[in-house]
């Protein structure tokens, strides 16, 4: 049975429900397996910051067999769910997101990705097998995905990025993401925030969802627009870090998720962020001639403290401008 401890709905914003079918028919679809990947990436990148990815190799099977095992402890009892431990910030959490008042209905599991299988020791076999599996194809996908963007850029280190967020000081997270089913809602036609609006720190996210709606992201002009469901597909946020290192080329993508009740959403989404000393600038390479920096230099470590201080909706690279 799916709890989330004391709901407190009228402290979740309520928004208006999207028309049924209302999707975004240009979100860019960059194909790993076809000619010009590299360029499609980057102007994907420069135009939304974000894209969806076909022909990327990872078996269906091995992305279904995570949510099924994700899916299986979010509905076990309360009890064994807060075997986790309570997220600060990583263990299980329901309803608060972060230490700083924000709210949404969905229910979380949240830790640093590590080779070490007894780090997740609440999980049973085949939920760990089934995460270590899953991290290991997506790790594969973010290589070759970074690779392609810096052939796109024309860097001269075709792994400068992916060396970044792959090495073994690398600061990679997973997040498990629930959103139960909340049937009044229909009824009302409007949603729960799930996520709220937010950009993701790092440099790049990737995040597979099971065949449900409520994935927004905001277009150039503040709109905001319903990406269609794809459970075949991966979807790819730029975020804060890529932003910078690009000079404000590439935009991190904010995006949030609607809960409308009907129908239980499921996420998973790998957050690839660098070492804690790893310095963040703009890529000389990236910079036409006579460009100034837009930002001062700063490592992750303190980027990442700045961020945990903040709300999701609050604008993080306002501080690190020049």
């Amino acid at each position: 049975m799916v709890v989330l401890a004391n709901p407190a709905l009228d402290a979740i914003p309520l928004l208006r429900s999207p028309k049924a079918g209302a999707y975004f028919s240009s979100v860019p679809v960059v194909d790993l397996s076809k000619p010009g990947a590299a360029e499609a990436i980057v102007s994907a990148c420069e135009e939304f910051g974000f894209f969806k990815v076909a022909g990327h190799g990872i078996p269906m099977e091995l992305m279904q067999r995570l949510e099924v095992e994700a899916l299986r402890f979010f509905h076990s009892p309360q009890a064994e769910k807060e075997k986790a431990g309570v997220a600060n910030p990583f263990g299980y959490g329901n309803k608060r997101i972060g230490p700083n008042g924000d709210v949404g209905w969905v229910e979380y599991l949240l830790f640093a990705v590590t080779a070490d299988p007894s780090a997740y020791t609440f999980m049973d076999y085949s939920f760990r097998s089934a995460l270590m599996e899953y991290l290991q194809g997506v790790r594969k996908l973010a290589r070759e995905v970074l690779e392609l963007m810096a052939d796109g850029l024309k860097l001269k280190q075709r792994d400068a990025l992916s060396n970044l967020v792959l090495g073994d000081q690398s600061d990679g997270l997973i997040r498990l993401n629930h959103y139960p089913k909340f049937p009044l809602l229909e009824k009302l036609n409007c949603s729960l925030t799930g996520f709220g609006e937010h950009t993701d720190p790092q440099l790049i996210s990737i995040l597979r969802s099971n065949n449900t709606t409520g994935l927004q992201i905001s277009l150039s002009d503040g709109s905001w627009v319903s990406v269609p469901p794809d459970n075949e597909s991966f979807f790819i946020n730029v975020g804060d870090t890529l932003q910078v290192l690009t000079n404000g080329r590439f935009k991190s993508v904010r995006h949030r998720v609607l809960a409308n009740g009907s129908k239980s959403r499921a996420s998973m989404i790998y957050f690839f962020g660098p070492a804690p000393t790893e310095k963040i600038a703009p890529l000389g390479e990236v910079m036409g001639e006579g460009e100034a920096s837009k930002y001062r230099e700063f490592t992750w470590s303190e980027y990442k403290k700045a961020a945990y201080k903040t709300k999701l909706g609050d604008y993080r690279l306002g501080q690190f401008e020049k």
